[in-house]
């Protein structure tokens, strides 16, 4: 394995090693959390320690970071190794910069929303956050199944980012909200961020098959994937 290849791993491990337990844990805090408030607001005494709410949050504020970075470090990859190979920054260098320009503006975002105290900041870092993924997904090194979006790894995977980013900045809404509309905006928001996660297994595990080792590549780009054969090697 060169060490390109080795990079090209290097999302899906961190997804697989980091991203996926802390959905578990994510999901597991927020289960006992809704079954304390359900029996407290019953007026019986609960089991569940209150302590598993601020787990929760913490453990979300986690996973939020981890799925923004396993998304930047995906399209990093893809965009870097793309870029090289067509010597981008000789033919455009200026598009090379603002892509990197992009890369830093969105992680410092990311990295204010979290920080944040005062919401319109939050709304503001969310929407720098959001709109930075979004950027650098429309490069054209990013491989985006636009015909096929509905079934695309990189379509469920910004969905999710900027799902989990509306989360982080929403979350002090939650508790200062008396009549629980940000709960249950939280709730259903989150839901779908659970299904889009299920996609981007199955979706990547579908993508791993697609993305050959270097050494390989300039074989597999002789087969004709329509009737699904290769030329035969003597």
């Amino acid at each position: 394995m060169d060490l390109k290849d080795a990079f090209a791993l290097l999302h899906p491990a961190i997804a697989v090693v980091i991203v996926f337990p802390l959905i578990g844990m994510v999901v597991n805090r927020a289960i006992l959390v809704r079954q304390r408030r359900l029996i407290t607001k019953a007026g019986e005494k609960s089991k569940i320690p209150p302590v598993v709410g601020s787990e929760h949050v913490e453990t979300g504020l986690w996973l939020s970071i981890a799925v923004v970075g396993v998304a930047l470090i995906g399209l990093a990859f893809a965009i870097t190794s793309k870029m090289i190979a067509k010597d981008v920054l000789t033919t455009d260098p200026l598009r090379v910069v603002f892509v990197a320009v992009m890369f830093i503006v969105t992680t410092a975002s990311m990295t204010f929303l979290c920080r944040s105290k005062v919401t319109i900041w939050k709304v503001v870092f969310a929407g720098l956050t959001s709109m930075g993924l979004i950027v650098i997904g429309c490069q054209p090194e990013v491989y985006r199944l636009d015909r096929q979006w509905f079934i695309s790894h990189y379509y469920y995977g910004v969905a999710s980012a900027i799902l989990m980013i509306i989360s982080v900045a929403i979350t002090q809404d939650i508790y200062k909200d008396k009549s629980d509309r940000w709960r249950t905006a939280h709730i259903i928001l989150n839901c779908l961020a659970l299904l889009l996660f299920l996609g981007q297994g199955i979706t990547g595990a579908r993508d791993l098959l697609d993305i050959a080792p270097s050494w390989q590549a300039s074989y597999l780009g002789k087969c004709d994937f329509t009737n699904k054969v290769c030329p035969q090697v003597k």
